[in-house]
């Protein structure tokens, strides 16, 4: 197995990790900086109070995206799998 072929299985992993995590990672990014908000505008500085939102949208994320992360994975692991004999 070659430099360039071990390069560019770690540069397709790295992206499919991003592609898969991203939806998640806004969706709890957008959700903390609005309570981040209402917190800043109503002066209530509790710590916990991000948490609930954040599991909740989290949760509702992945019933939505759900799929498209499943198949992006298992599309990437057949691949990977598929190629293996080339690796040798």
């Amino acid at each position: 197995m070659t430099v360039e072929a071990v390069l560019d299985v770690a540069i397709e992993t790295i992206w499919t990790i991003i592609i898969t995590s991203a939806p998640l990672l806004i969706v709890s990014l957008i959700v903390g900086l609005v309570i981040s908000i209402f917190q800043a505008v109503t002066s209530i500085q509790e710590q916990t109070l991000t948490f609930v939102p954040k599991i909740l949208a989290i949760f509702i994320c992945i019933l939505i995206f759900g799929s498209f992360i499943l198949n992006t994975i298992v599309d990437f692991m057949t691949e990977l799998w598929n190629s293996f004999g080339d690796y040798l």
